[in-house]
């Protein structure tokens, strides 16, 4: 082959080291913060920028009237931000976003019942918190800085004016929580919350696997999701005729296999596999992939190859839906068109007569495929822990559905506890 014309192909470690790394993420921290902060010299900047211990901005924003009777959140910032402009600042670097809510009439109670601890400089109060000692409940004073009610009341009438533009603003990462209740409660539902795995906005490039028995529907759901995401669909038993049939050297090396219908060696498999998996296409709009592999040695290989799925699904269906599926399917050799005796008949006797069948799709074929699927399947379910199952005897589109809710949300970013409270 002409090497200008021969097909780009990029290394797969680059796409699983820029999703590792996040460097979608590290890029878009850079640019968003030299754009914000407009430096004169921006090389300098992001020198200096990058040899900071953490860059990344994570950071706990609460936003709350400040009449609150509110729990120390021991990480993050605590701040007000009451106008848009400190808003729309602050949330190019803010990730998480608390807003604490209580009535009015609780906020004003809280605010009212404040009492200090002249001595220790300890805050009190006349319901929520009353001292134990006699002492101490005999020296409280009440705040020099208490508000009366009827500025708190103005003060509580402003932040509900900027609330709906506060949660406008940070509705992507807000989360909201009903601080009429013990600051114990309130707590745990901001640490439940910045503990819950984020969702990394950087794009992935959709990397899929279909398992399934014969019958199951792999070839239909790799072509449904292919067409209406874009990624590539790859059937490997298609794959290899492909090969085959072009001139190439690996394309005489398969075709005594296909034409005796021997099982062309695995080794062989991958070489062909993992060319065209590093092509273009394949790098940067992802694909799905069903025929390969067929056992752990050939799904250890593939890894090993660092072509990792991050979408594995299991299409599960009984022996008997298999046989009745394949068993009960022909094609006509004119049109092309595949027709099956229950699902979708033969519009007369005409193509009736010409219809043909598969041998492989015999009985006895069959239950030959579905007993060495089987013989596999733990072990490869093993493999991957993480795959999911979908019960494939249903209709078509109802498995597509089940199969898109799993694929259209982003890949979380676990953080580790020390990550999140350093953050």
């Amino acid at each position: 082959m002409d090497a200008t014309v021969r097909p780009l192909r990029i290394p797969p470690e680059m796409a699983i080291y820029a999703e590792k790394h996040d460097i979608f993420h590290l890029v878009q921290t850079l640019v968003r913060n030299v754009m914000v902060d407009k430096p004169e010299d921006p090389i300098q900047y992001l020198i200096n920028f990058l040899k900071r211990d953490r860059f990344d901005g994570k950071f706990l924003l609460l936003l709350f009237i400040s009449v609150f009777y509110r729990t120390n959140i021991p990480f993050g910032l605590s701040i007000t931000p009451y106008r848009m402009c400190q808003t729309l600042a602050l949330s190019f670097n803010s990730f998480l976003t608390v807003m604490l809510e209580a009535p009015d009439v609780v906020l004003i109670e809280r605010s009212l019942g404040q009492r200090i601890d002249p001595v220790t400089g300890d805050v009190y109060h006349v319901t929520f918190m009353w001292p134990e000692s006699e002492e101490v409940a005999q020296r409280l004073e009440t705040p020099s800085t208490l508000m009366p009610a009827d500025l708190i009341a103005k003060k509580l009438q402003r932040f509900h004016t900027e609330a709906h533009a506060l949660k406008r603003t940070y509705h992507s990462c807000l989360k909201t929580i009903n601080a009429d209740q013990p600051h114990v409660d309130v707590f745990s539902q901001v640490l439940n919350y910045v503990r819950t795995p984020r969702h990394s906005a950087s794009p992935y490039t959709p990397r899929i696997l279909l398992f399934g028995p014969p019958g199951s529907g792999k070839s239909l759901q790799a072509k449904l999701i292919a067409q209406k995401y874009g990624i590539v669909n790859i059937c490997c038993g298609e794959l290899l005729k492909a090969v085959s049939a072009d001139e190439s050297h690996m394309g005489e090396l398969i075709k005594p296999y296909l034409e005796s219908e021997q099982q062309v060696p695995s080794s062989i498999v991958l070489r062909i596999l993992t060319e065209r998996l590093s092509r273009m296409d394949c790098t940067t709009r992802g694909w799905v992939l069903h025929g390969f592999p067929q056992d752990v040695e050939q799904a250890e290989e593939l890894q090993e190859s660092n072509f990792i799925p991050n979408r594995v699904f299991f299409l599960e269906i009984t022996d008997d839906i298999a046989i009745e599926r394949v068993t009960l399917r022909g094609v006509d050799p004119v049109t092309g068109e595949w027709y099956h005796s229950i699902y979708k008949p033969v519009p007369g006797p005409e193509v009736q007569a010409r219809l043909r069948f598969n041998p492989r799709h015999s009985e006895a074929q069959l239950l030959k495929r579905l007993k060495e699927y089987w013989n596999h399947t733990a072990d490869l379910q093993a493999f991957y822990p993480q795959a999911v199952h979908i019960n494939a005897d249903q209709d078509p589109h109802t498995v597509f559905e089940s199969l898109e809710s799993r694929l259209v949300g982003r890949l979380p970013k676990i953080l580790s506890n020390q990550e999140t409270f350093e953050s």
